[in-house]
């Protein structure tokens, strides 16, 4: 949790310098901030946004993984031995 609590805080607050105790929203310490801190709400809905790009790159990287394999007429497993 506390990656993708650091990863929401910096995407709300880039030049946000900040200390967290336990993954814990409440333990926030701003030691630099312009403008109010964002929300647990705003956090949250970040941390969702974040993750969702994220699975969304992984889908989208096993969706070209499986069509270069297609277009090279082999399997995966096939690659892994190719590979090593």
């Amino acid at each position: 949790m506390s990656e993708y609590l650091v990863k929401a805080i910096k995407s709300l607050k880039p030049n946000a310098e900040f200390s967290i105790i336990d993954s814990d929203y409440e333990t926030i310490k701003w030691d630099v901030l312009d403008g109010n801190a964002p929300t647990k709400a705003q956090v949250e809905a970040a941390i969702t946004k974040i993750k969702a790009e994220e699975a969304k790159a992984e889908q989208n990287k096993a969706t070209a993984k499986a069509a270069l394999l297609d277009r090279l007429g082999i399997t995966a497993d096939e690659a892994k031995l190719l590979l090593g």
